[in-house]
């Protein structure tokens, strides 16, 4: 990601650009694939990021119709990115309100709780994919050294799986990937799941 993308609404057309790629690029075959998630396919990643993120904008009254990922997730997908980037394009003076994170601009809500789980899950639906993700080595070192002072709250969550163990000379995406709990050389046909977040 370059540095010009200093907005919420760029920051999610570029993370959400990314992850529309990588669904255009799966056969209707590769949906049933396992991903690095446990109990996860291919298609549960899409459908988590659009059912739950449609779900959070309701906080800020934003209702947004359900979308039949299942039936056919390219056309899900894109039409989520869309309504999304709709969201971002128009949230002035919008305020999401939720009990977990309290009042917050519903722009500065997204960006910091949705963009950053398409940014994250598109490494699983990558490796899902059979395919090497690349998320950005400076923003990978960026990302863990926001969480590791969090650990404990971001275990406590349940979304993070334990941390995996990395040699000591690994890229920062591979200690970011061990640090939320996947494995780094996960592979689809035979690696180990890992928790969801």
């Amino acid at each position: 990601m370059t540095s010009a993308l200093t907005s919420p609404a760029r920051r999610h057309a570029y993370d959400a650009g990314r992850f529309t790629e990588l669904v255009e690029s799966a056969s209707a075959d590769d949906w049933a694939r396992s991903s690095p998630v446990a109990e996860w396919t291919a298609l549960d990643i899409v459908k988590h990021l659009v059912e739950w993120s449609r779900g959070f904008l309701e906080g800020a009254g934003i209702e947004l119709p359900a979308l039949d990922v299942e039936a056919d997730p390219l056309a899900a997908w894109k039409q989520h990115v869309t309504d999304i980037q709709a969201v971002l394009d128009d949230s002035a003076g919008r305020v999401l309100s939720n009990p977990h994170i309290g009042d917050k601009p519903v722009a500065e809500a997204i960006d910091q709780f949705y963009t950053g789980d398409v940014w994250m899950h598109s490494w699983d639906l990558a490796k899902a994919l059979g395919r090497e993700p690349d998320l950005g080595q400076e923003r990978c070192r960026a990302a863990l050294a926001a969480m590791e002072p969090m650990e404990q709250l971001l275990r406590d969550s349940g979304q993070f799986g334990p941390a995996v163990p990395v040699d000591h000379n690994a890229s920062p995406q591979d200690e970011l990937i061990a640090f939320i709990g996947r494995d780094p050389a996960w592979q689809p046909d035979g690696g180990s799941s890992q928790t969801a977040g």
